[in-house]
């Protein structure tokens, strides 16, 4: 994709923060995000009641920061078989699978509080 002021007087190409080298010459290796071990996170898991006597698993209590919620949430998903989202930085599973929601996250190493 081309920058906005390509071929113009203003074009400034991008370059690393780290070497100061322009981006397509950097050979530096890309940093990911540092994230929190999940052996150092408490989860917390709770069934709720939603309208129409729908059951709906919730897990609350990880740092969205430290921790990819969207790529634990696609495992849980897997995991139960069912549907889910993301919700104010909680997620939350379509269905009553609090057994198999713990075990899965003591499987990854999440501490589970009671």
């Amino acid at each position: 994709m081309s920058r906005l002021f390509a071929g113009t007087p203003f074009d400034i190409p991008p370059r690393c923060d780290r070497c100061g080298e322009l981006e397509e010459a950097c050979d530096c290796e890309a940093l990911g995000p540092e994230r929190l071990p999940a052996e150092k996170q408490t989860a917390k898991v709770r069934v709720d009641r939603r309208k129409h006597k729908r059951m709906v698993t919730v897990v609350w209590g990880l740092d969205p920061i430290d921790c990819d919620l969207s790529d634990l949430l696609s495992k849980l998903k897997s995991a139960c078989g069912s549907g889910g989202s993301l919700q104010d930085d909680q997620i939350e599973l379509q269905g009553d699978h609090l057994v198999r929601v713990k075990s899965q996250l003591r499987d990854i190493g999440f501490r589970i509080a009671k």
